[in-house]
């Protein structure tokens, strides 16, 4: 019976651990000398290397402070002012404090009024400089002034006085009358004006003081008065 001799298969060879020449054969020239590197147990930092990280996670944790203290500030900056801001007006001589909500206006929109007040683009309070009245009065610069500003400003279909009466405030004396003005079309709501005149004795110019309210709110004009009290 013919022998058959079966070749040897790869698997079947027995495996030998590699020997180091073998080991060294994929390792550089300056590895076969010193040997393969091996993982570093831990990174250790030089010591200035150590405090400039903590300066700069100091210096992080500042601005971080920094940022968030700014941002307080003006979101407290950007918040409505509920305090009360006062209004000088140095042509006029005279000051007078705004309620809350209420802001200085920029420029007067009526020629010859050197300060403002206004609310919300539906109220303004306007002063400035007036003429003399010792000779006839505040009274009747009142009226007269009235009259003028109810043709500039109100253009009513009907216009009627809802008071007339003296007034005193921060030591001066004076007159103020308010008109309430009406208006057939479905545009112009009910419009509120006052016009107050003041006086010191033996001065050389009275206080013109115009108020208007468009639409006419019983709030506005309340505030309106107060301001007027409170004018000194």
């Amino acid at each position: 019976m013919e022998e058959h001799r079966t070749k040897r298969r790869p698997y079947g060879e027995p495996v030998r651990p590699p020997r180091a020449q073998e080991q060294e054969e994929g390792l550089p020239p300056s590895a076969r000398v010193y040997g393969a590197p091996s993982a570093p147990s831990g990174i250790r930092l030089p010591l200035w290397a150590e405090r400039l990280a903590v300066l700069l996670g100091s210096v992080a944790a500042g601005v971080t402070v920094v940022a968030l203290v700014v941002s307080t500030v003006v979101s407290r900056v950007n918040a409505p002012d509920t305090t009360r801001l006062t209004v000088s007006d140095g042509l006029a001589g005279v000051t007078y404090l705004m309620p809350p909500g209420w802001r200085a206006g920029a420029v007067p929109p009526v020629t010859g009024f050197t300060s403002a007040a206004v609310y919300d683009g539906s109220a303004i309070v306007m002063t400035r400089p007036g003429d003399p009245v010792a000779v006839s009065g505040p009274r009747a610069a009142a009226l007269s002034l009235t009259e003028l500003y109810a043709r500039l400003l109100l253009h009513g279909d009907t216009v009627d006085t809802v008071d007339d009466r003296p007034v005193e405030t921060g030591g001066y004396t004076g007159h103020s009358r308010a008109l309430r003005a009406g208006y057939s079309d479905v545009v112009n709501r009910p419009a509120y004006l006052r016009v107050t005149v003041l006086a010191k004795d033996g001065a050389d110019t009275s206080v013109v003081i115009v108020g208007m309210v468009q639409p006419d709110d019983p709030r506005r004009r309340a505030e309106i008065d107060g301001m007027l009290a409170l004018l000194k």
